[in-house]
């Protein structure tokens, strides 16, 4: 078996700090180890690629081609390895996304321009009020048409007296339900997006993905989008991304990973090329599980966007009914932006105080 890169091995950059070294070995080893359901030889591999990488002088005879590990996972002193152009490249930023509106099925259908529907709907609408005047146009008609008894007098001016009590009981509630979506919305004074995205060098992926929200998803008149979530009972950013548009909400994390072809099991495991990946973790299936069940009667999917961390092209597979299937970022304006798009100009006043309690950057 060819030789293994160590780099790709833990899914770090060659100029990777040791505390990016040490990170990414604690968290392969949570699903590399034996335990929960990795091999020996992966596991052994995955321990010897760190305390070469994390020792200093290991690590720089390493780089010079001075230690190799074969397939079978024993390190030798041999002949220098031959270079091999693995992980990310410092000096590569993939590019902006780039999108054709006529190509993106559901630009047309959606007016940007639109008036936002704050749900759930507190007026009346207009049906009672038009039932409600129409019935009080007919109650006049008897005293103009008909000259009525005392009694029957007496008895209009007790049905007219209810239902004017009645319409200004409507009234009151168009009126509270006018004041209540103005102080909404002053509370959340008119922003489309919250928190903002990192401005490190390893979360460059995120700054992609806030773009590329900004640039389409944002036509949707009741899209909301949030940066750095935590998962409830965390007060870290454990979620990149979410967008908001109704009763549907999108979990997104953002990923700089190799060039390849990525495509999730029907376990929601993730391969690359053909064989398993272990060039990094995703945690979104737990965040999509803990919004079910912070925010019932929301619908709740999940989404890994991947950029090439060096040049090359990423490309996925069909997404399977998955909790966080890998999406290229076209692919994802096309399919969660279709999404929800058929409620595009809802906003859904508890849901969206839900999620802004959860960003923290």
């Amino acid at each position: 078996m060819g030789v293994v890169d160590y780099y790709e091995l833990l899914g770090v950059s060659r100029n990777a700090t040791a505390s990016e070294i040490k990170t990414a070995y604690r968290s392969l080893a949570k699903v590399m180890h034996p335990d929960a359901g990795g091999t020996a030889g992966t596991f052994r591999m995955l321990r010897e690629a760190y305390e070469v990488l994390g020792d200093p002088a290991q690590r720089a005879s390493y780089d010079r081609g001075g230690t190799s590990a074969t397939g079978g996972g024993t390190a030798t002193r041999t002949r220098p390895a031959r270079k091999r152009d693995f992980g990310t490249d410092p000096n590569y930023e993939p590019p902006s996304t780039l999108l054709d509106p006529e190509d993106i099925a559901w630009w047309d259908e959606v007016d940007p321009e639109a008036r936002v529907r704050f749900l759930p709907v507190t007026s009346p609408g207009h049906a009672p009020a038009v039932t409600a005047l129409s019935g009080f146009t007919l109650l006049l008609l008897p005293v103009l048409v008909v000259d009525l008894s005392p009694l029957l007098l007496t008895m209009w001016l007790v049905t007219v007296l209810g239902t004017t009590m009645a319409m200004l009981r409507l009234a009151r509630r168009y009126v509270a339900s006018g004041r209540a979506d103005r102080d909404f919305a002053a509370q959340i004074g008119g922003r489309r997006v919250f928190g903002a995205p990192g401005s490190e060098r390893d979360q460059l992926a995120e700054r992609l993905t806030a773009e590329l929200l900004g640039d389409y998803l944002t036509r949707l008149p009741g899209a909301r989008i949030f940066h750095g979530l935590s998962l409830p009972g965390s007060v870290f950013a454990d979620i990149d991304h979410a967008v908001l548009c109704g009763r549907r909400l999108v979990l997104i994390e953002s990923k700089l990973w190799l060039p390849g072809h990525y495509e999730a099991d029907d376990e929601g495991s993730l391969w690359r090329n053909g064989n398993p990946f272990r060039g990094g973790t995703v945690s979104l299936p737990r965040a999509v599980a803990a919004f079910h069940r912070l925010m019932p009667g929301v619908e709740v999917r999940g989404a890994v966007l991947i950029y090439p961390s060096r040049r090359g092209e990423v490309t996925v597979g069909e997404a399977p009914e998955v909790p966080a299937p890998p999406m290229t970022p076209e692919d994802f304006v096309h399919d969660i932006g279709s999404w929800l798009a058929e409620d595009p100009s809802a906003v859904n006043r508890k849901a969206l105080r839900t999620v802004l309690d959860r960003v923290v950057s």
